[in-house]
């Protein structure tokens, strides 16, 4: 099965440039997460009309914590520890693709059981944007694959160099965010980790 890469905005792009810089990368990742905390629901509308207006399919768009919003487009919502139950959403948004965030073995089974369709976990490498909180390493999420049976990404200090640790450990794929948005090319960065996922490193 194909490994999946995501691409979670940073909150240092405007909707506009989000986008442009989504058109490029748009052949090589097959999620783009729209993870802006500041932004309000209009906000977070407009930025998934930009996308669309670049010709980003909403099948593709994922929304940080609002599911009204996700809602909205038929978009999929990606669920953090301070949003909704995995479940509620699942029954109050009937058809919405779910995804979550989870730090625990814990946490990954009892998103799991309610009914969530993927996993999030990290950090996994040591990541600037979480300074001083050790990283959990490729052990833990070769243990927490083990333990459900829905799509586990990796997330945190993922790099090309260690894309195949993650895959060795189990991971159906990546979720990246200054690794290709502040890259110097994001396309060539995003087309680098593509091969690495899915052609062996090749």
């Amino acid at each position: 099965m194909k490994k999946q890469q995501h691409v979670i905005s940073d909150g240092k792009l405007s909707p506009e440039d989000f986008s442009e810089i989504a058109v490029e990368l748009e052949p090589f990742t097959d999620k783009f997460h729209l993870r802006e905390k500041h932004w309000t629901s209009r906000e977070l509308f407009a930025g998934v009309k930009h996308l669309l207006k670049k010709g980003i399919p909403i099948r593709k768009i994922i929304i940080n914590d609002r599911a009204d919003v996700a809602w909205a487009f038929r978009a999929g919502v990606h669920l953090a520890y301070h949003s909704l139950p995995a479940d509620i959403v699942k029954r109050r948004f009937p058809h919405l693709p779910v995804g979550c965030s989870v730090h625990s073995l814990e946490e990954a089974e009892e998103a799991a059981k309610q009914g969530a369709d993927y996993l999030l976990y990290g950090h996994i490498f040591e990541t600037d944007s979480k300074k001083g909180i050790p990283p959990r390493g490729t052990g833990s999420l070769e243990a927490l694959k083990k333990a459900v049976d829905i799509p586990v990404l990796a997330i945190g200090g993922i790099k090309p160099e260690n894309v195949l640790e993650v895959l060795e450990a189990g991971a159906d794929g990546i979720a990246v965010m200054s690794g290709i948005l502040q890259a110097k090319e994001p396309a060539e960065a995003a087309k680098l980790f593509s091969k690495m996922l899915n052609e062996e490193g090749i």
